[in-house]
């Protein structure tokens, strides 16, 4: 017999379309497989990072022991301290003692979940927010996600303080107390970085009533070039003057290696904060959540090695650039609409709205006409997440566009014959 919250947790296992299905494709082996465009993961890049690892780290034996002896455990604080005062343009230079590693940034979700708030209680989200963040700050803490009622566009612009004044009172009105705002700069799944007035309008927020702010930048470098001279740079949290907008031990920063560093498997994540009661609460969690003395040999290695960063991250720039062009041309010629302006990350928010089953009682919410419509592009071979990012609207899907080449091109030539299909279907039913 299991307890009811154990029971609650194998239940999320049940909910359709919550976890993306594996890839399966091969081009020689499998090309009847499927691809998937759910897994945010920048696969091209992986293979300079394999060859860096099997090239230049070296391990010890504090890669294996329970815990690294000095100096050794301070290697990759600092090391990524001077990553971050490099390349994030802090106002205040980063100190090594406020770093903490930890196993990934989806483990420091439910950290800073069960630090921070009560169960029941609430962080606050626009529209449209990566939908897994209900996963990290609930499984274990059983934080709530609350998302204030943001159109897209608001959500990048100091609009979006009035919706969260909303969304806190409704909140709070039904008994659930918010304890912080989150938001993940840049943006998942618009691919949009946050200007600076509205960070600041943000952070001024959070003073007004006292909750915490967690910046979530694990796409802070994965910033490219897409020849729009409106795009708006990346800014960190880290790089606002925080006089006279936001007491500093507020104010919480992730990072990690999944994104950046296309290293997700290798589980190595980091909270920035000078709130030393919050980085003692999650040390006490940490031995759950501790990464490993390999990934941190690995780690300490990278951000130690400056002419590979920069090697590095200027080529995953000009391939996140070229696979970017690709899909958006691709879905011009085809006639899919996407939501423009994008210049980080890896993926594409695009509009599949004309192509969701009408209202029926087959299909009676707005969820199940997405779900009917990712179960078509499931049959065409060609997988897209269905409701996961929770916009105000039905229809938009994030399409992760960070394959390689040849795959990328089959996997947008398979859902452009689907769109093909859907809209000749759309025509006879007329």
């Amino acid at each position: 017999m299991l307890s009811q919250r154990g029971a609650s947790r194998a239940g999320l296992l049940d909910i359709p379309w919550r976890y993306a299905p594996t890839q399966t494709y091969d081009r020689e082996k499998n090309p009847g497989g499927l691809i998937s465009f759910g897994m945010a993961e920048h696969v091209p890049m992986r293979k300079e990072m394999v060859n860096f690892i099997n090239d230049k780290v070296t391990f010890t034996e504090d890669s294996i022991g329970y815990r690294a002896k000095p100096p050794s455990a301070a290697r990759l604080p600092t090391a990524l301290a001077a990553h971050i005062n490099r390349n994030f343009n802090p106002h205040s230079p980063v100190d090594p003692n406020n770093v903490l590693t930890v196993s990934s940034p989806t483990a420091l979700g439910g950290m800073l979940g069960f630090a921070l708030g009560e169960p029941g209680d609430g962080i606050l989200v626009s529209r449209p927010m990566y939908g897994r963040f209900e996963l990290d700050y609930g499984v274990e803490a059983d934080i709530k996600i609350i998302y204030a009622d943001t159109e897209l566009e608001e959500g990048f612009t100091p609009a979006v303080v009035p919706k969260f004044e909303a969304a806190l009172k409704d909140a709070e009105q039904k008994g659930v107390k918010i304890r912080a705002v989150l938001i993940a700069n840049p943006n998942n799944p618009v691919g949009r970085c946050y200007p600076v007035e509205t960070l600041k309008e943000i952070c001024k927020f959070c003073q007004k009533h006292q909750v915490h702010l967690i910046s979530d930048e694990v796409y802070a470098l994965c910033v490219f070039d897409t020849g729009d001279p409106d795009a708006v740079p990346f800014n960190s949290i880290l790089s606002l003057d925080f006089s006279n907008l936001i007491d500093p031990n507020l104010v919480h920063f992730m990072y990690g290696f999944s994104k950046d560093f296309a290293s997700g498997g290798l589980h190595l994540g980091f909270l920035v904060s000078k709130n030393q009661a919050l980085l003692r609460a999650c040390k006490a969690t940490l031995r759950l959540h501790s990464a490993s003395g390999a990934a941190v040999t690995i780690g300490a290695a990278v951000l130690e090695d400056q002419e590979f960063i920069s090697n590095f991250i200027s080529k995953a720039r000009k391939n996140l650039a070229l696979c970017y062009r690709i899909a958006t041309v691709t879905l011009d010629n085809a006639g899919i609409r996407y939501i423009k302006g994008g210049n980080a990350g890896f993926f594409i928010y695009i509009d599949l709205s004309p192509y969701l089953p009408p209202e029926s009682p087959e299909h009676p919410s707005q969820q199940e006409r997405e779900f009917a419509l990712a179960q078509r592009l499931l049959e065409g071979g060609v997988f897209l997440h269905p409701g996961e990012e929770h916009a105000t609207s039905p229809g938009l899907f994030r399409l992760v566009f960070t394959q390689d080449e040849d795959i990328l091109r089959e996997g947008l030539r398979r859902q452009v014959v689907c769109h093909w299909i859907m809209c000749k279907a759309k025509r006879a039913d007329i």
